[in-house]
């Protein structure tokens, strides 16, 4: 009688295991997310977004239009929740007009923001009370919505300009990786740094294929004052990862230029970062940058940033 009881559980064991793994499944497509690094796009599976553990860095990394429409919405849902809980009291609040919603949810706006015009007030213990939870809910939601806005106001950001393209011609008789960027502040960055990568696919010699970054020595990676344009400079000579690669062979490694730059802002003494990704096909070959220099009648030098990112085919 023992093996058929076991032959009748087997079906319902594989059933469960079955059921669980759709369950997983489902959960897994739920936490996939797709994750920009510029123009690339990474599909991620597996790891929680982590919506309500996370709520500071996603208030201070979404736009201003999103920042302000999600505080309103929540303003909005707090007055209704007070407003519902002052319902449930036996008139709680004097003087409430014959619309008794609305004039609620106006009385749980006043109280919130701790406005006070007095036509209408708490009148029995359960208003005080109601009143007094809403008021310091209001304070705290006062002093998030005040450190916000004033995180997101000071927090220092740079107005870097990176060309459309990087380019690669012979200068000095030598192969030359370029890349021009501008201050578009036009204040000083003291210590501005540069760092160049290449990003690209590797297969190791068990088979894999891994993803590694190779730095690219710069001509000059610092500027004492950075303060109206830059022009970046890779030589690819014989100790250069670019040595010998062809267009081909950078598609067929999903070849990328991560460029970083930061420095030192003179007016608010804050570090300043940007960053600037490249695709291979982003890079213009046997070209060069058009020169954005010249001199005005008054003998002013004269930078034109309408051709900041023009680039012409090098003369052979």
């Amino acid at each position: 009688m023992i093996a058929p009881h076991r032959r009748r559980g087997r079906p319902a064991r594989e059933d469960g295991t079955l059921a669980k793994a759709k369950r997983k499944a489902h959960k897994s497509e739920r936490k996939t997310r797709l994750v920009s690094f510029g123009d690339f796009k990474v599909e991620t599976r597996g790891l929680s977004p982590g919506f309500w553990t996370d709520l500071y860095h996603r208030a201070m990394t979404i736009s201003w239009p999103v920042f302000f429409a999600s505080a309103a919405i929540i303003f909005i849902l707090l007055n209704t929740v007070f407003a519902a809980v002052y319902m449930l009291g036996d008139h709680p609040v004097a003087n409430v007009a014959d619309n008794l919603p609305l004039s609620l949810f106006y009385f749980s706006i006043e109280t919130l923001a701790t406005v006070g015009y007095g036509d209408m007030h708490p009148q029995t213990n359960y208003g005080h009370l109601v009143a007094t939870v809403e008021i310091f809910t209001g304070m705290s939601f006062l002093a998030v919505m005040t450190g916000l806005i004033f995180s997101r106001f000071s927090r220092p950001k740079a107005r870097f300009v990176f060309a459309n393209n990087p380019v690669v011609a012979k200068r000095q008789g030598q192969p030359m990786l370029m890349i021009r960027i501008a201050n578009a502040r036009h204040n000083t960055i003291s210590q501005a740094t540069a760092r160049l990568w290449l990003l690209r696919e590797e297969r190791m010699l068990e088979g894999d294929v891994v993803r590694r970054f190779h730095e690219l020595i710069l001509d000059r990676n610092e500027h004492p004052m950075f303060s109206l344009s830059w022009t970046l400079f890779h030589a690819i000579d014989e100790t250069s990862p670019l040595y010998g690669m062809t267009t081909d062979e950078l598609a067929a490694a999903n070849a990328a230029l991560i460029l970083n730059v930061g420095g030192v802002d003179d007016n608010s003494a804050q570090r300043l970062y940007a960053r600037k990704l490249y695709a291979q096909e982003d890079i213009r070959w046997q070209h060069r940058y058009v020169d954005i220099t010249s001199d005005s009648p008054e003998g002013r030098l004269v930078l034109d940033y309408y051709k900041f990112h023009d680039v012409t085919p090098e003369e052979r």
